[in-house]
């Protein structure tokens, strides 16, 4: 007998591994413990009866647990006689952990969870799903917690693209009949494919960012270079000529120095900007990669929305000095020549040249296409001549080249060539350009008096009509049917007249799809090019149709129009 008490395999629950707890036994002969049983049974589908866990024995109604008071007696004769064993091997569950569900003291840290229990078990209980024949058919994953349906106690595993949720097999012959539902898998296969759409976008707005930022540190690099170049010339320049010089020529090297602590530290702020930006894209790109390899589609699915939906627009930037001091060290040169004979006059010439090679209240960089614009009163003669253009006369910015010179239509002189530098905006009272009318969703078109946007046309052309998406600063993001995200600068654009405004496609709207959508960015579904449906729901960038042919049709705002 006493052999007999000391085997503990003979008296363990083959559930939870442990000696029997409040043993009871089954009509088939097996014995458990009876929170273990119970718990077993109560995870079981009922629509497949009782089975006992060790010879499947099937039972048409749940067996009543009655207590073995025998069986009872000799495991507290045992666990008297049996020193306590501690979890030395296994690692107590903590904040964040998945517990095992059959541990009955101390919680140990589960390592698989069960698709069909809907359990998760330490490795000790674990020993029956490889042991046990019913329970190897049983599908084991990494320790998670288990998604459930809260009405049905069921395992999430069914997407409802109706209702945009996920449901379990339960729900789809009541609130979710005849819905469009696929397998979890399939719409995280599907939306899996479009996050590394997404990321694939940072990586490559990312990549040049980051040649943006190497270009950037070499121009500022070069341009602190020649600023400083241009002050050692003047300091040679000036170091020969009397005590009067040197009072004249440290007017123009503060300027200089000015100057370029303005430059500096303009580029100083455009790089910690960029850098801050390319952070940022680095940590949404970790959050996409996470959540690319997490093996929990429900998890998955219940976090791309927010993850997806966040924006990759950033506006672009460029490092563009105000003053060029080749062209000082220039004039200090030409000072030196002529300093005998004009020497008084020929400085404070100097002075205002320098001036002039830095916009004070208007910086050059700010002058775009379509701009007012007017000659400097400073500028005595432009470099390439007045032509009929006058000091009050004011034109629009036609272009801008690379080489810094303009082209502009003056009343009295169409494509006037000036250089940027000689230039100044013109702000008048009537200016017809107003930030503030440019509101999300507003129809918008490229003026016509601009040749090239100063981000390229892309499939956008002079006819071509979009929605605002986003402003941010001077830059905005259009929809246009031809080129989705847009960037365009504020000065470029115009408002259009519109009749059937999105502000106006409301919940109870009459609605169908637009003739030029040939394929809704989530499918046709039952849905044709004729249907007439009523706005059910509106979010955001979406919403959802109650058409004839598809109830809980969903698609983007900009896809459809009003009937």
């Amino acid at each position: 007998m006493a052999e007999a008490i000391l085997d503990h395999e003979r008296y363990s629950c083959a559930i939870c591994l442990d000696l029997l707890k409040d043993p009871v036994t089954i009509p088939c002969g097996h014995s458990y413990c009876m929170k273990c049983i119970d718990k077993c049974w109560n995870t079981e589908d009922h629509s497949r009866a009782y089975s006992c866990p060790q010879c499947r024995h099937v039972f048409n109604a749940k067996p009543s647990l009655n207590r073995s008071t025998v069986l009872a007696e000799i495991m507290e004769t045992l666990r008297d006689t049996t020193p306590h064993v501690s979890e030395s091997a296994e690692s107590l569950a903590g904040p964040g952990d998945i517990a095992c569900d059959f541990c009955q003291e101390m919680k140990i840290k589960a390592v698989k969870s069960c698709m069909e229990c809907l359990c998760s078990y330490c490795e000790s209980h674990l020993h029956p799903h490889y042991n046990v024949p019913a329970l190897k058919k049983h599908k084991l994953v990494k320790a998670s917690i288990m998604a459930t349906c809260s009405k049905h106690d069921k395992l999430l595993e069914v997407y409802c693209r109706t209702d945009q949720k996920c449901v379990c097999t339960h729900c789809l012959l009541d609130d979710h009949k005849g819905h469009d539902t696929v397998p979890s898998t399939v719409e995280r296969n599907k939306k899996q494919k479009k996050l590394e759409d997404k990321q694939k976008k940072v990586k490559e707005t990312i990549h040049t960012k980051e040649k943006v930022l190497h270009k950037m540190t070499t121009d500022i690099t070069s341009h602190s270079n020649s600023a400083t170049k241009a002050v050692e010339d003047s300091k040679i320049v000036f170091t020969g000529l009397s005590r009067f010089i040197e009072t004249r020529s440290a007017k123009i090297i503060e300027k200089i120095e000015a100057y370029q602590k303005a430059d500096l530290d303009q580029g100083a702020d455009l790089q910690e900007e960029l850098l801050l930006e390319i952070t940022s894209l680095q940590r949404r790109e970790g959050v996409q990669e996470r959540l690319l390899q997490t093996e929990d589609h429900i998890h998955f699915l219940q976090n791309f929305d927010s993850v997806f939906s966040e924006s990759d627009h950033f506006p672009s930037l460029s490092f563009k000095p105000c003053c060029s001091y080749m062209d000082v060290s220039k004039l200090v040169s030409e000072l030196q020549q002529r300093l005998t004979t004009v020497f008084d006059e020929e400085i404070s010439k100097t002075l205002n040249k320098v001036s002039d090679l830095a916009t004070k209240t208007t910086p050059v960089s700010l002058i775009k296409i379509g701009d007012k614009i007017r000659i400097k009163p400073s500028v005595h003669t432009p470099k390439h001549d007045w032509g009929n253009v006058t000091h009050k006369s004011v034109g629009m910015v036609k272009a801008i080249k690379d080489d810094g010179n303009l082209i502009v239509d003056f009343p009295g002189h169409a494509e006037w060539k000036g250089l940027l530098s000689e230039m100044e905006l013109v702000v008048t009272d009537d200016n017809e350009f107003d930030n503030s009318s440019f509101t999300i969703g507003s129809k918008v078109h490229v003026k016509a008096s601009v040749d090239t946007p100063e981000y390229g046309w892309g499939d956008v052309t002079k006819n071509s009509i979009g929605i605002l998406k986003a402003v941010n600063g001077d830059e905005l993001t259009v929809d246009f049917p031809e080129h989705s995200g847009w960037t365009g600068m504020i000065t470029e654009m115009e408002l259009v007249p519109d009749d059937t405004d999105h502000s106006r496609l409301k919940t109870g709207s009459k609605v169908r799809v637009k003739a030029s959508v040939d394929t809704p960015e989530y499918g046709w579904g039952d849905v044709t090019k004729k249907s007439v449906g009523i706005v059910k729901s509106v979010d955001g960038d979406e919403l959802t149709v109650d058409f004839p042919e598809h109830s809980g049709w969903t698609g983007l705002i900009s896809e459809i129009e009003l009937y």
